[in-house]
């Protein structure tokens, strides 16, 4: 068999066999294999040059992939076979990169955890829920994890959560806010209840009555329209005591409203 065509396209080379067959490869297999027009090779030869060029070919797309950003082992690997690489040649690249280190899933793992540390707002909870998805070991998550302490990321994102809410619910259902949402972040509840602890929580009785007689004014409106007498108190009672106000601040305020 006879080279009889190299043809630069872009960023690969067009070969062509004979004049029938082609192939597309690499500068990369051009330079290892000294690849030149009117060369003669032979069917082992040429397998080997389909092999390597696959190899190199998809080791430039994986290293393109990564240069915009540091990529885990399984993103990189689903890239490869998006677009097209051998499946058999995968975990040779695969391979390849992590011995040069350019994939490394415990320093990357190991970099994103201090950067949510520095300027993140997840707890550990969540930073693995997100980890096993892009396809992480789970002893290498847990590996990285119990290194770090995220009771100071708890505590600034309980100190932004309660700006944000402070003034506008009772103290009871503003801690169960609280306490919810930094569960919903990630964080243990045990962190998020030390979090909520070193936070002032005092309620302000004019700020709360405020609150409960607005909330009454809404549901009033709600069930005024369907119940009254006894049943209507209830039912504004059950309401109110469920968005956190207080019983005895409910009775208090009804006497006054109904």
């Amino acid at each position: 068999m006879k080279i009889t065509k190299i043809e630069k396209k872009k960023r690969l080379y067009l070969l062509e066999i004979d004049q029938k067959e082609s192939l597309y490869v690499t500068e990369d297999t051009i330079v290892k294999y000294m690849l030149t027009k009117g060369m003669t090779i032979d069917k082992k030869q040429l397998e080997d040059i389909k092999i390597f060029a696959q190899f190199s070919h998809g080791k430039n797309l994986a290293l393109y992939y990564i240069s915009f950003k540091q990529r885990t082992e399984k993103e990189v690997k689903d890239y490869l076979f998006k677009h097209d690489i051998n499946p058999h040649i995968i975990p040779k690249i695969i391979t390849n990169l992590k011995k040069d280190h350019w994939i490394d899933d415990y320093k990357l793992l190991e970099s994103l955890a201090q950067q949510n540390l520095n300027s993140g707002d997840k707890g550990a909870y969540v930073l693995k829920q997100k980890w096993q998805q892009k396809g992480c070991d789970k002893q290498v998550i847990d590996d990285i994890l119990i290194q770090f302490d995220f009771s100071e990321v708890a505590m600034k994102v309980a100190e932004k959560l309660l700006r944000k809410y402070q003034g506008k619910l009772p103290a009871k259902a503003l801690k169960d806010k609280l306490t919810q949402s930094l569960i919903n972040k990630g964080f243990s509840f045990q962190e998020s209840k030390l979090a909520i602890n070193q936070l002032e929580l005092e309620p302000d009785e004019e700020t709360e009555q405020a609150l409960l007689y607005k909330e009454i004014d809404k549901q009033y409106n709600k069930f005024s329209k369907k119940y009254n007498g006894y049943e209507l108190k209830q039912r504004l009672t059950q309401s109110l005591a469920r968005k956190g106000y207080d019983f005895d601040a409910i009775a208090s305020a009804l006497r006054e409203y109904l």
